[in-house]
């Protein structure tokens, strides 16, 4: 007598036309993310997998899947190229993840702003507004080759061009999304500008997001350069008059302490040993400005390439900023970890020169300057910390919180204990219970919900 299928064997059976992953191996890599940048949660996740990956093309593949998961209350897990840090796509309850890197069309592109399907890549989306209407990103991730626009959205913040248009939940930047309801009759539903935010770094908890649509910026040509200081104190300030200066038109300026930059070791030669640098893309039209300042502050330019040559090479300082820099640096050790930080805009210099003082031998001081929510001049943190114990770690973040720096714990997958900072305001339950009432998207991963 054969034994009764299991619902994921049901779900199998019921779908045979959708694109299952059924090998073992590849059902247990496309269950992980980059969590293993923390030693905590490297631990914490070890051995959680999904029953199934399914990798959906269309809009009704997507809807016909969540129709028979909600009527068999198999949990979803959604995942876009799996760079994220926290453990976003690592399903805690087995069930299916949802692969949504097939489902990746570019949809329009018109009056400034661009909608896509949410796998859609952030380098082929970029590629496609430059070539057609002469637009670019506001902002992306040092993983824009790989990540997806859904992974951005559902649990990015923001990056390379963060400088001048804030972080993705700056008001203005995302205008509108179109997500589908987890039951067995789901529910297409667009919600727009504020509304669309409330499934925004939500680690796919309340929500199936199917489309994106973001605002752009004017294309522009970036120059990049490397630039070297003496001074921790000097750098800095060069830094923050790049970053507040309106007339010179940037899209990346992020600060690498001379304890950072060793572990670079493919830029070693525009590193000097015991120098604090900058890496910086600065439109062509703002060189001299930026090379003004550099004089001013005690800087020296080691390294310059020109648009066209890294268009043409495809070698970009960009993938040495923002978390790639940890990337980087885990290629040479694996005894390190990292840090989520945000500064106060008007008291950002102070405080990075205070850590520093205070931990700049176990904490390495990465920073972004980036315009806050609120459009002010700051900075961001990813700094990489010399690991020893877990509890070591806590008392470091501490250490910053104690100074007044706010921690976005990169170490949990609870998303009210990271960038959420606290229990999660009653419009994102709302939420919730309107596109996820049987609690199948992502469970574990929110105490509002468990």
């Amino acid at each position: 007598m054969n034994a009764p299928l299991s619902t994921i064997e049901q779900l199998q059976v019921a779908l045979p036309d959708l694109d299952w992953v059924k090998e073992t191996p590849r059902i247990q890599r496309l269950s992980q993310d980059f969590s293993w940048f923390s030693p905590v949660l490297k631990r914490q996740l070890a051995g959680k997998f999904a029953d199934a990956v399914v990798r959906p093309r269309t809009e009704d593949e997507v809807k016909r899947l969540v129709a028979l998961c909600a009527k068999l209350r198999v949990p979803l897990t959604i995942r876009g190229a799996g760079t994220g840090n926290y453990g976003q796509s690592v399903p805690l309850q087995g069930g299916v993840v949802l692969d949504m890197s097939a489902f990746n069309q570019f949809l329009w592109c018109k009056g400034g702003a661009a909608r896509a399907q949410a796998g859609m890549r952030l380098w082929d989306l970029e590629k496609q507004v430059r070539a057609g209407n002469g637009m670019e990103l506001r902002c992306m991730p040092s993983t824009y080759r790989s990540a997806t626009l859904g992974g951005l959205f559902g649990g990015g913040f923001g990056g390379i061009g963060s400088i001048n248009y804030g972080p993705l939940a700056s008001r203005g930047n995302i205008l509108g999304i179109k997500a589908i309801t987890i039951e067995e009759e789901p529910q297409v539903v667009e919600l727009r500008g504020a509304e669309a935010l409330l499934m925004h770094h939500l680690w796919g908890t309340n929500g199936l997001v199917l489309e994106i649509e973001l605002a752009l910026a004017p294309a522009q040509d970036w120059n990049e350069y490397l630039v070297v200081f003496n001074g921790f104190d000097a750098a800095l300030e060069f830094g923050n008059a790049i970053a507040s200066t309106t007339g010179i038109a940037k899209r990346e300026v992020g600060f690498l302490s001379s304890a950072v930059t060793p572990y670079l070791k493919p830029l070693a030669e525009y590193l000097p040993a015991n120098r604090h640098a900058f890496i910086l893309a600065i439109a062509p039209v703002s060189e001299l400005a930026m090379m003004e300042l550099a004089g001013v502050h005690g800087g020296q330019v080691t390294y310059r390439k020109e648009a066209e040559e890294i268009a043409r090479t495809h070698r970009t300082l960009l993938e040495y900023t923002w978390n790639h820099t940890t990337l980087v640096a885990f290629k040479s050790d694996r005894n390190i970890t990292y840090l989520q930080s945000a500064f106060v805009a008007g008291e950002h210099l102070e405080q990075v020169k205070r850590m520093e003082k205070l931990l700049g031998d176990e904490v390495l001081m990465h920073a972004e300057f980036i315009r806050n929510i609120e459009g002010k001049v700051t900075c961001t943190a990813l700094q990489i910390v010399k690991f020893t114990t877990e509890e070591r770690l806590q008392e470091i973040m501490q250490v910053y919180r104690d100074n007044g720096v706010r921690i976005n714990d990169p170490h949990v997958f609870i998303v009210e204990d990271g960038k959420a900072g606290g229990d999660l305001p009653q419009a994102y339950t709302d939420v919730k219970r309107r596109f996820d009432p049987l609690n199948l998207l992502n469970p574990g991963k929110t105490r509002a919900w468990q």
